[in-house]
């Protein structure tokens, strides 16, 4: 039963996000979640690094939203055990100071407690991440 709800979250999570609606993401997250985003990201990728704590995931949001334009982000496949979700997808992007193009297949790893996002982890072609922003960089 918790899979299926878990995996319920983590839909709503995303069309949330689809809707530009950061509150309603955030209202499934722990107060003291882990927020890993862009495993492998170069330091210049402004979405890179870990977050600890509900403010500092939602200054992720904050920084996501003003640095890059989406125009590609489907969640495809959903796959529960637990306490976990792995939604698997695709994206792509380009930085809003310009650089070209990034798109990469993607896993998002949501851990739960009590109904809760407590742990996120995202995985993804991140030399294309970081070759992007790099690109934006130079244009700078």
């Amino acid at each position: 039963m918790q899979e299926a709800q878990n995996t319920k979250t983590v839909k709503d999570m995303y069309a949330a996000f689809g809707r530009g609606d950061t509150q309603a993401v955030l209202a499934h997250v722990d107060e003291r979640v882990i927020w890993r985003p862009v495993m492998g990201a170069a330091s210049f990728v402004p979405t890179a690094g870990e977050r600890r704590g509900k403010a500092a995931a939602t200054e992720f949001f904050r920084i996501l939203h003003e640095t890059i334009t989406f125009q590609e982000f489907q969640p495809k496949e959903f796959i529960a055990q637990d306490e976990t979700v792995v939604a698997l997808g695709t994206y792509a992007g380009t930085p809003t100071a310009g650089g070209p193009q990034f798109r990469s297949p993607w896993a998002m790893v949501f851990t739960f407690r009590e109904g809760k996002v407590i742990e996120f982890r995202e995985y993804t072609d991140s030399a294309a991440l970081n070759a992007s922003f790099q690109g934006a960089a130079a244009r700078v």
